[in-house]
């Protein structure tokens, strides 16, 4: 899967990233993270170099989802030049995502 993260090295890997950066907040015990798996993996090589896919466990790490108001999961919200820039909620289609990170990796 996609690098995970953690609120040690959120600033680090999101914030401050060159690139826009999906960051997808999960639990190992969530059905619709689980299935949101090959997905991300997909988008993380189809948009290698163009966008960073992250994945941050909410059990492990809570500052950064409490920060950005991460209520359920899965949430994806899309980072860029430190700034959040799209913020989305629960399990979408893979063309659903594309087309979210075609907005602001263009």
């Amino acid at each position: 899967m996609s690098n995970a993260i953690t609120d040690a090295d959120f600033e680090a890997q999101v914030l401050k990233s060159d690139i826009p950066v999906l960051v997808d907040f999960w639990a190992p015990w969530c059905g619709p993270c689980k299935s949101m798996i090959p997905i991300l993996d997909e988008l993380g090589t189809e948009y290698e170099g163009k966008v960073k896919v992250v994945k941050m466990n909410v059990d492990e790490s809570t500052e950064a989802p409490g920060k950005f108001g991460v209520m359920s999961i899965p949430t994806f919200i899309i980072f860029k030049g430190g700034e959040a820039v799209a913020t989305f909620v629960g399990a979408k289609s893979k063309e659903d995502m594309k087309a979210e990170l075609d907005a602001v990796s263009g």
